[in-house]
């Protein structure tokens, strides 16, 4: 059974907090003290990828607007699209890398050969402080994340120790291609919206807690993809799975591979439910494949008094 991934109440502050803004004014003390000269902060240190390649709409996007945001960002991110390759990595003896143009790199292999170069190479002896992995050309929600390049670049930071976000745009709906690259725009406004916050929650440490990472699914809002998400909802992944294989068989030894979309009904609380409904999706990950406390427990209670 797969893991629903609640949530820690740490995450859900932040997500709420992203939500609501600035937070509230704090009432002065009677007595000011004396101003001093604060010291600027340095900037935010990104890695970024993605897995429709280094030149996407989606990661230019993100570059483009991360940057002015303030952020030191840096695309390290596949030569070619890498969609569906999931947490793929290292599969290759040698790999290409190309620098097209200062602060891109681009690197022959998965989302997770670019992470792993990035941390290894680019950022060698000081990691960043934060993965970003799209803007995805597309939902990854329900199965989908499971077997997503762009969460699978999420994934491989996650493994380094580097604290991650996934970011896609679309639903389970299919849109006009032009009102997702549209819904892109909003997709990455609130994206610095939720790394400020996160910055500002931090306080100088890690940006989120310890082994846990964000895939945050925004939807294409209106015809034009220009529309304002309804809310953010803080989901698990939604168990389905809704991308069915068929095969026919060509008689000559090779069978012919059809991909069918079948949407089943969305799980309460879950990812699909909130994309659905126009609202941001973020769920909490990790880079493990263990099950919940529950499906530990089942499973512990199944196996006992097996012996070898």
């Amino acid at each position: 059974m797969r893991r629903k991934r609640v949530l820690p109440p740490t995450v859900l502050i932040l997500c709420a907090a992203a939500l609501a803004g600035t937070a509230p004014a704090v009432a002065s003390p009677l007595t000011a003290p004396a101003p001093t000269a604060a010291t600027p902060a340095a900037p935010l240190r990104i890695l970024l990828t993605n897995d429709d390649g280094y030149n996407a709409p989606g990661i230019r996007k993100a570059f483009e607007r991360l940057t002015a945001a303030g952020y030191d960002v840096t695309i390290v991110a596949p030569l070619t699209n890498q969609s569906g390759t999931g947490t793929k990595m290292m599969s290759a003896p040698t790999i290409a890398v190309k620098h097209p143009e200062p602060k891109v790199w681009a690197v022959d292999g998965t989302p997770g050969d670019s992470v792993l170069f990035g941390l290894s190479e680019v950022f060698e002896g000081h990691a960043p402080d934060l993965v970003v992995s799209g803007t995805n050309f597309g939902p990854n929600v329900a199965g989908l994340a499971t077997h997503s390049g762009t969460v699978g670049g999420a994934v491989a930071a996650l493994e380094s120790g580097v604290p991650a976000i996934a970011l896609s745009t679309g639903g389970l709906a299919v849109p006009d291609p032009t009102a997702t690259i549209n819904a892109m725009n909003p997709t990455m406004d609130f994206a610095v919206k939720l790394i400020d916050r996160l910055r500002t929650r931090a306080r100088s440490g890690p940006l989120l807690p310890e082994g846990v990472g964000l895939n945050v699914n925004h939807p294409v809002v209106g015809a034009d993809g220009k529309g304002t998400a309804a809310g953010v909802a803080a989901t698990f992944q939604d168990p389905q799975a809704p991308l069915q294989p068929d095969f026919t068989d060509s008689g000559d030894g090779t069978w012919k591979v059809d991909v069918r979309f079948r949407p089943q009904p969305a799980a309460r609380g879950g990812d699909v439910e909130a994309v659905n409904a126009n609202k941001i999706a973020i769920s909490a990950m990790n880079a493990d494949w263990n099950a919940g406390p529950a499906e530990s427990a089942a499973t512990a209670a199944l196996i006992a008094g097996v012996r070898p």
